[in-house]
Protein backbone atom coordinates (compact mmCIF):
# COMPACT_ATOMS: atom_id res chain seq x y z
CA UNK A 1 0.00 0.00 0.00
CA UNK A 2 1.05 3.60 -0.55
CA UNK A 3 0.97 5.64 2.63
CA UNK A 4 0.22 9.28 1.95
CA UNK A 5 0.09 12.24 4.32
CA UNK A 6 -0.21 15.51 2.48
CA UNK A 7 0.19 17.57 5.63
CA UNK A 8 3.34 16.05 7.00
CA UNK A 9 6.09 14.72 4.69
CA UNK A 10 7.24 11.27 5.66
CA UNK A 11 9.37 8.55 4.16
CA UNK A 12 6.41 6.62 2.82
CA UNK A 13 6.34 3.42 0.78
CA UNK A 14 6.67 4.01 -2.91
CA UNK A 15 7.24 1.96 -5.97
CA UNK A 16 9.38 2.45 -8.99
CA UNK A 17 9.81 0.91 -12.28
CA UNK A 18 11.72 0.75 -15.39
CA UNK A 19 9.43 -0.51 -17.97
CA UNK A 20 10.75 -0.26 -21.53
CA UNK A 21 7.60 -0.62 -23.55
CA UNK A 22 4.56 -2.69 -23.00
CA UNK A 23 4.50 -5.27 -25.66
CA UNK A 24 7.98 -6.38 -26.74
CA UNK A 25 10.89 -5.24 -24.69
CA UNK A 26 14.12 -5.78 -26.39
CA UNK A 27 17.60 -4.68 -26.63
CA UNK A 28 20.70 -6.75 -26.79
CA UNK A 29 22.28 -9.42 -28.68
CA UNK A 30 24.09 -12.59 -27.87
CA UNK A 31 27.20 -13.72 -26.13
CA UNK A 32 30.06 -16.00 -26.77
CA UNK A 33 31.84 -18.39 -24.44
CA UNK A 34 34.64 -20.89 -24.86
CA UNK A 35 32.22 -23.53 -26.13
CA UNK A 36 30.29 -21.06 -28.30
CA UNK A 37 30.98 -19.72 -31.77
CA UNK A 38 30.41 -15.99 -32.16
CA UNK A 39 27.40 -15.28 -34.36
CA UNK A 40 29.07 -12.48 -36.24
CA UNK A 41 32.15 -11.31 -38.15
CA UNK A 42 35.61 -10.73 -36.72
CA UNK A 43 36.27 -7.69 -34.52
CA UNK A 44 36.45 -4.34 -36.26
CA UNK A 45 39.88 -2.79 -36.84
CA UNK A 46 41.22 -0.41 -34.23
CA UNK A 47 40.55 2.56 -36.49
CA UNK A 48 36.81 1.92 -36.08
CA UNK A 49 37.04 2.25 -32.30
CA UNK A 50 36.99 5.25 -30.02
CA UNK A 51 40.29 5.93 -28.33
CA UNK A 52 39.94 4.53 -24.83
CA UNK A 53 43.04 4.04 -22.66
CA UNK A 54 43.44 0.81 -20.68
CA UNK A 55 42.04 1.02 -17.17
CA UNK A 56 43.57 -0.93 -14.29
CA UNK A 57 40.16 -1.61 -12.71
CA UNK A 58 38.63 -3.11 -15.87
CA UNK A 59 36.54 -6.21 -15.06
CA UNK A 60 37.64 -6.15 -11.40
CA UNK A 61 35.30 -7.92 -8.98
CA UNK A 62 34.14 -7.13 -5.45
CA UNK A 63 36.29 -9.97 -4.11
CA UNK A 64 39.36 -8.55 -5.86
CA UNK A 65 38.64 -5.10 -4.45
CA UNK A 66 38.26 -6.49 -0.94
CA UNK A 67 41.48 -8.47 -1.23
CA UNK A 68 43.23 -5.34 -2.49
CA UNK A 69 41.94 -3.23 0.39
CA UNK A 70 43.00 -5.91 2.86
CA UNK A 71 46.53 -6.06 1.42
CA UNK A 72 46.85 -2.30 1.17
CA UNK A 73 47.00 -2.22 -2.62
CA UNK A 74 43.73 -0.32 -2.68
CA UNK A 75 41.72 1.83 -0.34
CA UNK A 76 38.15 2.89 -0.80
CA UNK A 77 39.46 6.38 -1.47
CA UNK A 78 41.83 5.20 -4.19
CA UNK A 79 39.05 3.21 -5.88
CA UNK A 80 36.73 6.20 -5.80
CA UNK A 81 39.40 8.47 -7.27
CA UNK A 82 40.15 5.99 -10.04
CA UNK A 83 36.48 5.67 -10.96
CA UNK A 84 35.96 9.44 -10.87
CA UNK A 85 38.89 9.88 -13.24
CA UNK A 86 37.54 7.17 -15.54
CA UNK A 87 34.09 8.79 -15.58
CA UNK A 88 35.71 12.06 -16.59
CA UNK A 89 37.78 10.36 -19.31
CA UNK A 90 35.19 8.24 -21.09
CA UNK A 91 31.76 9.18 -19.75
CA UNK A 92 32.05 12.95 -20.05
CA UNK A 93 34.75 13.06 -22.74
CA UNK A 94 36.24 10.64 -25.29
CA UNK A 95 33.45 8.32 -26.45
CA UNK A 96 31.19 10.27 -24.04
CA UNK A 97 28.88 7.39 -23.18
CA UNK A 98 26.96 9.64 -20.76
CA UNK A 99 25.94 7.01 -18.21
CA UNK A 100 26.39 9.11 -15.07
CA UNK A 101 23.95 11.95 -14.46
CA UNK A 102 25.37 13.20 -11.14
CA UNK A 103 28.41 12.61 -8.93
CA UNK A 104 27.98 12.47 -5.16
CA UNK A 105 29.68 15.66 -3.91
CA UNK A 106 30.48 13.96 -0.59
CA UNK A 107 31.98 10.81 -2.08
CA UNK A 108 35.61 11.60 -1.14
CA UNK A 109 34.73 12.25 2.50
CA UNK A 110 32.58 9.10 2.65
CA UNK A 111 35.39 6.93 1.24
CA UNK A 112 37.92 8.38 3.69
CA UNK A 113 35.60 7.71 6.63
CA UNK A 114 35.04 4.12 5.54
CA UNK A 115 38.80 3.58 5.21
CA UNK A 116 39.27 4.86 8.75
CA UNK A 117 36.50 2.59 9.98
CA UNK A 118 38.14 -0.39 8.27
CA UNK A 119 41.41 0.34 10.04
CA UNK A 120 39.71 0.71 13.41
CA UNK A 121 37.09 -2.03 13.31
CA UNK A 122 37.55 -4.07 10.16
CA UNK A 123 35.12 -4.23 7.23
CA UNK A 124 31.36 -4.39 7.76
CA UNK A 125 31.02 -6.94 4.97
CA UNK A 126 31.59 -7.60 1.31
CA UNK A 127 30.43 -4.14 0.19
CA UNK A 128 32.53 -2.10 2.64
CA UNK A 129 34.25 0.65 0.67
CA UNK A 130 32.91 -0.55 -2.69
CA UNK A 131 31.87 2.22 -5.15
CA UNK A 132 28.27 1.75 -6.33
CA UNK A 133 26.17 3.79 -8.77
CA UNK A 134 22.39 3.99 -8.42
CA UNK A 135 19.68 5.02 -10.85
CA UNK A 136 18.37 8.58 -10.68
CA UNK A 137 14.93 7.49 -9.52
CA UNK A 138 16.31 6.01 -6.28
CA UNK A 139 15.99 8.60 -3.55
CA UNK A 140 18.87 9.84 -1.43
CA UNK A 141 18.63 12.38 1.37
CA UNK A 142 21.98 14.03 0.81
CA UNK A 143 23.37 16.67 -1.55
CA UNK A 144 22.34 14.69 -4.63
CA UNK A 145 18.97 15.16 -6.26
CA UNK A 146 16.40 12.55 -7.32
CA UNK A 147 14.70 13.51 -10.58
CA UNK A 148 13.84 10.38 -12.64
CA UNK A 149 15.68 12.27 -15.40
CA UNK A 150 13.05 15.02 -15.56
CA UNK A 151 13.76 18.74 -15.40
CA UNK A 152 10.46 19.05 -13.56
CA UNK A 153 12.11 17.56 -10.44
CA UNK A 154 15.36 19.52 -10.72
CA UNK A 155 16.69 20.19 -7.23
CA UNK A 156 14.35 17.69 -5.57
CA UNK A 157 15.83 16.11 -2.44
CA UNK A 158 13.57 13.58 -0.67
CA UNK A 159 12.99 13.97 3.08
CA UNK A 160 14.87 10.72 3.77
CA UNK A 161 16.86 7.99 2.07
CA UNK A 162 15.15 5.30 0.05
CA UNK A 163 15.39 1.85 1.59
CA UNK A 164 17.90 0.91 -1.13
CA UNK A 165 20.18 3.85 -0.31
CA UNK A 166 19.82 3.15 3.40
CA UNK A 167 20.81 -0.50 2.96
CA UNK A 168 23.80 0.42 0.82
CA UNK A 169 25.04 2.87 3.43
CA UNK A 170 24.53 0.31 6.22
CA UNK A 171 26.59 -2.21 4.23
CA UNK A 172 29.44 0.31 3.94
CA UNK A 173 29.06 0.82 0.20
CA UNK A 174 30.09 4.15 -1.30
CA UNK A 175 27.31 5.72 -3.36
CA UNK A 176 29.47 7.18 -6.09
CA UNK A 177 26.66 8.97 -7.87
CA UNK A 178 23.52 8.49 -9.92
CA UNK A 179 22.98 7.16 -13.40
CA UNK A 180 20.99 8.46 -16.33
CA UNK A 181 17.84 6.64 -17.37
CA UNK A 182 14.99 6.67 -19.81
CA UNK A 183 13.05 9.60 -18.37
CA UNK A 184 10.29 8.58 -15.95
CA UNK A 185 11.54 5.01 -16.40
CA UNK A 186 10.35 5.12 -20.01
CA UNK A 187 6.71 5.64 -19.11
CA UNK A 188 6.02 9.01 -20.67
CA UNK A 189 5.57 8.26 -24.37
CA UNK A 190 4.95 5.29 -26.65
CA UNK A 191 7.49 6.78 -29.10
CA UNK A 192 10.32 7.32 -26.64
CA UNK A 193 14.01 6.68 -27.15
CA UNK A 194 15.49 4.53 -24.40
CA UNK A 195 18.41 6.06 -22.54
CA UNK A 196 17.27 9.65 -23.11
CA UNK A 197 16.12 12.05 -20.42
CA UNK A 198 15.48 15.76 -20.41
CA UNK A 199 17.94 16.26 -17.59
CA UNK A 200 20.63 13.79 -18.62
CA UNK A 201 20.50 13.66 -22.42
CA UNK A 202 21.31 10.45 -24.30
CA UNK A 203 23.25 7.48 -22.92
CA UNK A 204 25.21 5.52 -25.54
CA UNK A 205 25.92 1.81 -25.86
CA UNK A 206 29.64 1.15 -25.23
CA UNK A 207 29.69 -1.84 -27.61
CA UNK A 208 28.67 0.34 -30.55
CA UNK A 209 28.19 4.01 -29.82
CA UNK A 210 25.46 4.49 -32.43
CA UNK A 211 23.38 1.70 -30.87
CA UNK A 212 20.82 2.06 -28.11
CA UNK A 213 21.63 0.93 -24.54
CA UNK A 214 17.99 -0.08 -23.92
CA UNK A 215 16.28 0.99 -20.75
CA UNK A 216 15.08 2.25 -18.61
CA UNK A 217 18.08 1.42 -16.41
CA UNK A 218 20.30 2.54 -19.27
CA UNK A 219 22.95 4.41 -17.31
CA UNK A 220 23.29 1.70 -14.66
CA UNK A 221 23.84 -0.98 -17.31
CA UNK A 222 26.30 1.10 -19.35
CA UNK A 223 28.24 2.18 -16.26
CA UNK A 224 28.72 -1.43 -15.17
CA UNK A 225 29.58 -2.64 -18.67
CA UNK A 226 32.11 0.16 -19.20
CA UNK A 227 33.69 -0.29 -15.76
CA UNK A 228 32.66 3.07 -14.27
CA UNK A 229 31.74 1.39 -10.96
CA UNK A 230 31.98 -1.96 -9.24
CA UNK A 231 28.22 -2.64 -9.38
CA UNK A 232 25.04 -0.62 -9.86
CA UNK A 233 21.38 -0.65 -8.90
CA UNK A 234 18.61 -0.38 -11.48
CA UNK A 235 14.84 -0.60 -11.31
CA UNK A 236 12.28 -2.51 -13.35
CA UNK A 237 8.58 -2.57 -14.00
CA UNK A 238 8.83 -4.68 -17.15
CA UNK A 239 12.25 -5.26 -18.69
CA UNK A 240 14.07 -2.21 -17.39
CA UNK A 241 16.79 -4.19 -15.61
CA UNK A 242 17.03 -7.33 -17.72
CA UNK A 243 16.80 -5.71 -21.15
CA UNK A 244 19.63 -3.14 -20.73
CA UNK A 245 21.67 -5.80 -18.92
CA UNK A 246 21.31 -8.06 -21.95
CA UNK A 247 22.11 -5.24 -24.38
CA UNK A 248 25.22 -4.24 -22.47
CA UNK A 249 26.61 -7.69 -21.74
CA UNK A 250 26.14 -7.80 -17.96
CA UNK A 251 24.22 -9.75 -15.31
CA UNK A 252 20.91 -8.29 -14.15
CA UNK A 253 18.54 -9.53 -11.46
CA UNK A 254 14.86 -8.59 -11.43
CA UNK A 255 13.91 -9.98 -8.01
CA UNK A 256 10.60 -11.19 -6.64
CA UNK A 257 8.18 -8.33 -6.02
CA UNK A 258 8.72 -7.15 -2.43
CA UNK A 259 12.10 -8.81 -1.90
CA UNK A 260 13.58 -5.29 -2.04
CA UNK A 261 11.62 -2.35 -0.67
CA UNK A 262 10.48 0.33 -3.13
CA UNK A 263 10.20 3.01 -0.41
CA UNK A 264 11.71 6.26 -1.67
CA UNK A 265 11.90 5.23 -5.33
CA UNK A 266 10.05 7.24 -7.97
CA UNK A 267 7.25 4.83 -8.92
CA UNK A 268 5.41 3.56 -11.93
CA UNK A 269 3.28 0.74 -10.55
CA UNK A 270 3.33 -0.97 -7.18
CA UNK A 271 2.10 -4.28 -8.62
CA UNK A 272 5.30 -4.64 -10.69
CA UNK A 273 7.99 -2.17 -9.54
CA UNK A 274 11.24 -3.38 -8.03
CA UNK A 275 14.88 -2.39 -7.71
CA UNK A 276 17.60 -4.91 -8.51
CA UNK A 277 21.36 -5.53 -8.88
CA UNK A 278 23.36 -5.04 -12.08
CA UNK A 279 26.91 -6.42 -12.22
CA UNK A 280 29.56 -7.95 -14.46
CA UNK A 281 29.41 -11.32 -12.70
CA UNK A 282 26.73 -13.44 -11.07
CA UNK A 283 28.76 -13.45 -7.85
CA UNK A 284 28.82 -9.67 -7.59
CA UNK A 285 25.10 -9.48 -8.40
CA UNK A 286 24.43 -12.02 -5.64
CA UNK A 287 26.48 -10.00 -3.14
CA UNK A 288 24.56 -6.84 -3.96
CA UNK A 289 21.19 -8.61 -3.83
CA UNK A 290 21.84 -9.83 -0.29
CA UNK A 291 22.65 -6.32 0.88
CA UNK A 292 19.39 -4.89 -0.50
CA UNK A 293 16.82 -7.35 0.88
CA UNK A 294 14.82 -6.96 4.05
CA UNK A 295 11.40 -6.19 5.51
CA UNK A 296 10.57 -2.49 5.47
CA UNK A 297 7.52 -1.01 7.27
CA UNK A 298 7.35 1.64 4.53
CA UNK A 299 6.59 -1.02 1.88
CA UNK A 300 3.90 -3.54 2.81
CA UNK A 301 4.94 -5.84 -0.06
CA UNK A 302 8.14 -6.70 1.81
CA UNK A 303 6.19 -8.39 4.62
CA UNK A 304 5.78 -11.52 2.49
CA UNK A 305 9.56 -11.81 2.13
CA UNK A 306 10.12 -12.43 5.84
CA UNK A 307 11.86 -15.78 6.22
CA UNK A 308 12.30 -16.05 2.44
CA UNK A 309 15.10 -13.55 1.84
CA UNK A 310 18.79 -14.12 2.48
CA UNK A 311 21.54 -11.71 3.56
CA UNK A 312 24.07 -13.78 1.60
CA UNK A 313 23.06 -15.24 -1.76
CA UNK A 314 26.60 -16.28 -2.66
CA UNK A 315 26.15 -19.46 -0.62
CA UNK A 316 23.85 -20.74 -3.37
CA UNK A 317 26.42 -20.36 -6.16
CA UNK A 318 27.54 -23.76 -7.43
CA UNK A 319 29.57 -24.35 -10.63
CA UNK A 320 27.84 -27.75 -10.85
CA UNK A 321 24.43 -26.20 -10.25
CA UNK A 322 22.96 -27.30 -13.59
CA UNK A 323 23.49 -30.99 -12.88
CA UNK A 324 20.09 -32.77 -12.84
CA UNK A 325 18.23 -29.45 -12.97
CA UNK A 326 15.01 -29.49 -14.98
CA UNK A 327 15.06 -26.50 -17.32
CA UNK A 328 12.08 -25.61 -19.49
CA UNK A 329 12.68 -24.02 -22.89
CA UNK A 330 9.96 -21.47 -23.66
CA UNK A 331 10.26 -21.66 -27.44
CA UNK A 332 7.34 -19.36 -28.04
CA UNK A 333 9.75 -16.53 -27.14
CA UNK A 334 12.18 -17.62 -29.87
CA UNK A 335 12.01 -16.73 -33.55
CA UNK A 336 12.42 -12.97 -33.54
CA UNK A 337 16.09 -13.14 -34.65
CA UNK A 338 17.79 -16.09 -36.36
CA UNK A 339 21.23 -15.46 -34.88
CA UNK A 340 19.82 -15.04 -31.39
CA UNK A 341 18.16 -18.43 -31.85
CA UNK A 342 21.56 -19.88 -32.81
CA UNK A 343 23.05 -18.62 -29.57
CA UNK A 344 20.17 -20.10 -27.61
CA UNK A 345 20.66 -23.49 -29.27
CA UNK A 346 24.32 -23.38 -28.28
CA UNK A 347 23.30 -22.47 -24.71
CA UNK A 348 20.83 -25.37 -24.55
CA UNK A 349 23.50 -27.77 -25.78
CA UNK A 350 25.96 -26.48 -23.20
CA UNK A 351 23.48 -26.91 -20.36
CA UNK A 352 22.83 -30.48 -21.47
CA UNK A 353 26.56 -31.15 -21.35
CA UNK A 354 26.56 -29.80 -17.80
CA UNK A 355 23.92 -32.34 -16.80
CA UNK A 356 20.72 -30.32 -17.08
CA UNK A 357 17.52 -32.04 -18.14
CA UNK A 358 16.12 -29.82 -20.87
CA UNK A 359 12.34 -29.94 -21.22
CA UNK A 360 11.88 -28.66 -24.75
CA UNK A 361 9.47 -27.12 -25.49
CA UNK A 362 7.93 -25.76 -22.29
CA UNK A 363 6.00 -22.85 -23.72
CA UNK A 364 4.11 -20.33 -21.61
CA UNK A 365 0.56 -20.69 -22.97
CA UNK A 366 -0.58 -17.21 -21.94
CA UNK A 367 2.16 -15.36 -23.82
CA UNK A 368 0.73 -12.27 -25.50
CA UNK A 369 -2.64 -12.50 -23.73
CA UNK A 370 -2.19 -9.87 -21.02
CA UNK A 371 -0.37 -6.97 -22.71
CA UNK A 372 -3.48 -4.82 -22.79
CA UNK A 373 -4.46 -5.49 -19.19
CA UNK A 374 -0.86 -4.88 -18.08
CA UNK A 375 -0.89 -1.43 -19.67
CA UNK A 376 -4.27 -0.68 -18.08
CA UNK A 377 -2.96 -1.54 -14.61
CA UNK A 378 0.20 0.48 -15.11
CA UNK A 379 -1.75 3.57 -16.16
CA UNK A 380 -4.00 3.43 -13.10
CA UNK A 381 -1.17 2.74 -10.67
CA UNK A 382 1.17 5.30 -12.24
CA UNK A 383 -1.25 8.13 -11.52
CA UNK A 384 -2.00 6.98 -7.98
CA UNK A 385 1.56 6.06 -7.03
CA UNK A 386 3.27 9.06 -8.58
CA UNK A 387 0.84 11.48 -6.95
CA UNK A 388 1.52 9.80 -3.60
CA UNK A 389 5.27 10.01 -4.17
CA UNK A 390 5.13 13.71 -5.00
CA UNK A 391 2.97 14.35 -1.93
CA UNK A 392 5.57 12.58 0.24
CA UNK A 393 8.21 15.12 -0.80
CA UNK A 394 6.55 17.77 1.33
CA UNK A 395 5.86 21.45 0.85
CA UNK A 396 9.22 22.10 -0.83
CA UNK A 397 8.50 19.67 -3.67
CA UNK A 398 8.97 21.28 -7.10
CA UNK A 399 5.91 19.38 -8.39
CA UNK A 400 2.90 18.14 -6.43
CA UNK A 401 0.91 16.09 -8.93
CA UNK A 402 0.92 14.41 -12.32
CA UNK A 403 -1.29 17.25 -13.53
CA UNK A 404 1.46 19.75 -12.68
CA UNK A 405 4.06 17.56 -14.42
CA UNK A 406 1.97 17.55 -17.60
CA UNK A 407 1.70 21.33 -17.46
CA UNK A 408 5.44 21.68 -16.86
CA UNK A 409 6.24 19.53 -19.87
CA UNK A 410 3.98 21.61 -22.08
CA UNK A 411 5.49 24.85 -20.82
CA UNK A 412 9.00 23.49 -21.35
CA UNK A 413 8.35 21.59 -24.55
CA UNK A 414 11.64 22.54 -26.25
CA UNK A 415 13.70 21.07 -23.41
CA UNK A 416 11.46 18.24 -22.23
CA UNK A 417 9.73 17.11 -25.40
CA UNK A 418 12.06 17.80 -28.33
CA UNK A 419 11.89 14.19 -29.56
CA UNK A 420 8.69 12.65 -28.19
CA UNK A 421 5.61 13.64 -26.25
CA UNK A 422 3.74 12.57 -23.11
CA UNK A 423 0.84 10.44 -24.36
CA UNK A 424 1.23 7.97 -21.48
CA UNK A 425 1.08 10.77 -18.92
CA UNK A 426 -2.14 12.01 -20.49
CA UNK A 427 -3.69 8.53 -20.53
CA UNK A 428 -2.71 7.95 -16.90
CA UNK A 429 -4.07 11.32 -15.79
CA UNK A 430 -7.45 10.42 -17.29
CA UNK A 431 -7.77 7.30 -15.12
CA UNK A 432 -9.91 7.11 -12.02
CA UNK A 433 -9.13 5.70 -8.55
CA UNK A 434 -7.80 2.22 -7.80
CA UNK A 435 -11.32 1.19 -6.78
CA UNK A 436 -12.47 1.30 -10.42
CA UNK A 437 -13.79 -2.03 -11.68
CA UNK A 438 -11.73 -1.71 -14.87
CA UNK A 439 -8.55 -1.57 -12.81
CA UNK A 440 -9.48 -4.41 -10.47
CA UNK A 441 -10.51 -6.64 -13.36
CA UNK A 442 -7.28 -5.95 -15.25
CA UNK A 443 -5.18 -6.64 -12.14
CA UNK A 444 -6.95 -9.95 -11.55
CA UNK A 445 -6.46 -10.92 -15.20
CA UNK A 446 -2.74 -10.10 -15.03
CA UNK A 447 -2.10 -12.21 -11.97
CA UNK A 448 -4.14 -15.15 -13.21
CA UNK A 449 -2.60 -15.27 -16.68
CA UNK A 450 1.00 -14.53 -15.64
CA UNK A 451 1.02 -16.69 -12.51
CA UNK A 452 -1.65 -19.43 -12.21
CA UNK A 453 -2.17 -20.09 -15.92
CA UNK A 454 1.30 -18.94 -16.98
CA UNK A 455 4.60 -19.56 -15.19
CA UNK A 456 3.15 -21.71 -12.38
CA UNK A 457 1.16 -23.86 -14.80
CA UNK A 458 4.17 -24.66 -16.98
CA UNK A 459 6.46 -25.32 -14.02
CA UNK A 460 3.90 -27.59 -12.37
CA UNK A 461 3.19 -29.50 -15.57
CA UNK A 462 6.85 -30.26 -16.24
CA UNK A 463 8.20 -30.14 -12.66
CA UNK A 464 10.68 -27.44 -13.64
CA UNK A 465 13.38 -25.70 -11.64
CA UNK A 466 13.44 -22.77 -14.08
CA UNK A 467 12.41 -21.58 -17.53
CA UNK A 468 14.84 -20.12 -20.06
CA UNK A 469 14.30 -17.64 -22.90
CA UNK A 470 16.41 -15.22 -24.91
CA UNK A 471 16.31 -12.00 -22.88
CA UNK A 472 16.13 -9.63 -25.87
CA UNK A 473 17.49 -9.00 -29.34
CA UNK A 474 20.65 -7.17 -30.46
CA UNK A 475 20.84 -3.46 -29.70
CA UNK A 476 19.08 -1.34 -32.32
CA UNK A 477 20.28 1.92 -33.85
CA UNK A 478 19.38 4.89 -31.68
CA UNK A 479 16.73 6.89 -33.53
CA UNK A 480 15.53 10.10 -31.88
CA UNK A 481 13.10 10.72 -34.75
CA UNK A 482 11.18 7.45 -34.74
CA UNK A 483 11.98 6.16 -31.26
CA UNK A 484 12.82 2.62 -30.19
CA UNK A 485 12.52 -0.33 -32.55
CA UNK A 486 13.60 -3.35 -30.54
CA UNK A 487 13.19 -6.77 -32.12
CA UNK A 488 11.95 -8.94 -29.26
CA UNK A 489 12.03 -9.72 -25.57
CA UNK A 490 10.77 -12.03 -22.85
CA UNK A 491 10.52 -9.91 -19.70
CA UNK A 492 6.71 -9.75 -19.56
CA UNK A 493 5.64 -12.96 -17.76
CA UNK A 494 8.03 -12.62 -14.80
CA UNK A 495 7.43 -8.87 -14.58
CA UNK A 496 3.63 -9.12 -14.51
CA UNK A 497 3.70 -12.14 -12.19
CA UNK A 498 6.10 -10.39 -9.81
CA UNK A 499 8.46 -13.36 -10.09
CA UNK A 500 12.27 -13.30 -10.28
CA UNK A 501 14.31 -13.27 -13.47
CA UNK A 502 18.07 -13.30 -14.01
CA UNK A 503 19.81 -12.49 -17.29
CA UNK A 504 23.37 -13.62 -18.01
CA UNK A 505 25.51 -12.93 -21.10
CA UNK A 506 25.06 -15.67 -23.71
CA UNK A 507 27.07 -14.48 -26.71
CA UNK A 508 27.27 -11.80 -29.36
CA UNK A 509 25.64 -10.95 -32.66
CA UNK A 510 27.88 -8.74 -34.78
CA UNK A 511 29.74 -7.70 -31.65
CA UNK A 512 26.54 -6.79 -29.78
CA UNK A 513 25.81 -8.69 -26.55
CA UNK A 514 22.72 -10.82 -25.97
CA UNK A 515 21.59 -12.42 -22.73
CA UNK A 516 19.76 -15.55 -21.68
CA UNK A 517 17.07 -15.31 -18.99
CA UNK A 518 16.41 -17.78 -16.18
CA UNK A 519 13.09 -17.23 -14.40
CA UNK A 520 10.79 -19.13 -12.10
CA UNK A 521 8.49 -19.00 -9.09
CA UNK A 522 8.35 -16.34 -6.39
CA UNK A 523 11.40 -16.30 -4.11
CA UNK A 524 13.29 -18.80 -6.27
CA UNK A 525 16.35 -16.51 -6.44
CA UNK A 526 18.59 -19.16 -4.79
CA UNK A 527 17.77 -21.70 -7.50
CA UNK A 528 18.04 -19.20 -10.35
CA UNK A 529 21.38 -17.91 -9.08
CA UNK A 530 22.71 -21.46 -8.84
CA UNK A 531 21.72 -22.17 -12.44
CA UNK A 532 22.89 -18.82 -13.80
CA UNK A 533 26.24 -19.13 -12.05
CA UNK A 534 26.86 -22.61 -13.43
CA UNK A 535 26.07 -21.39 -16.93
CA UNK A 536 28.28 -18.32 -16.54
CA UNK A 537 31.24 -20.31 -15.24
CA UNK A 538 31.00 -22.81 -18.09
CA UNK A 539 30.65 -20.28 -20.89
CA UNK A 540 32.51 -17.13 -19.71
CA UNK A 541 30.60 -15.30 -22.42
CA UNK A 542 30.97 -11.72 -21.23
CA UNK A 543 33.37 -9.56 -23.23
CA UNK A 544 34.32 -5.99 -22.25
CA UNK A 545 32.98 -3.29 -24.57
CA UNK A 546 35.22 -2.25 -27.50
CA UNK A 547 33.70 1.25 -27.90
CA UNK A 548 33.13 0.84 -31.63
CA UNK A 549 31.86 3.91 -33.42
CA UNK A 550 29.36 1.70 -35.23
CA UNK A 551 28.37 -1.96 -35.04
CA UNK A 552 30.02 -4.59 -37.20
CA UNK A 553 27.94 -5.59 -40.21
Amino acid sequence: MIHEDKNEPQCSELTRRNFLQLVALGSAAAMTGPTFASAGPKPAPLAARAKVKPFDLDEATIAEFQAGMKSGRYSSLSLVKKYLARIEQIDKHGPAINAVIEINPDVIAIARALDEERKAKGPRGALHGIPVLIKDNIGTHDRMTTTAGSLALAGSIPPCDSFVAQRLREAGAVILGKTNLSEWANFRSTHSTSGWSGRGGLTRNPYALDRNPSGSSSGSAVAVAANLCAVAVGTETDGSIVSPSSTNGIVGIKPTLGLISRAGIVPIAHSQDTAGPMARTVTDAAILLGALTGVDPRDDATNASEGKSHPDYTKFLDPKGLRAARIGVARNFFGFHERVDQLMEAAIEEMQKLGAIMVDPADIPTKGKFGGSEFEVLLYEFKADLNAYLASLGSDAPMRSMKELIEFNEQNREREMPHFGQEIFLKAQAKGPLTDKAYLDALEKNRRLARDEGIDAVMNQHQLDAIITPTAGPAWMTDLVNGDHETGGSSGPAAVAGYPSITVPAGEVSGLPVGISFFGRAYSEPTLLKLAFAFEQATKARKPPPFLWTAQS
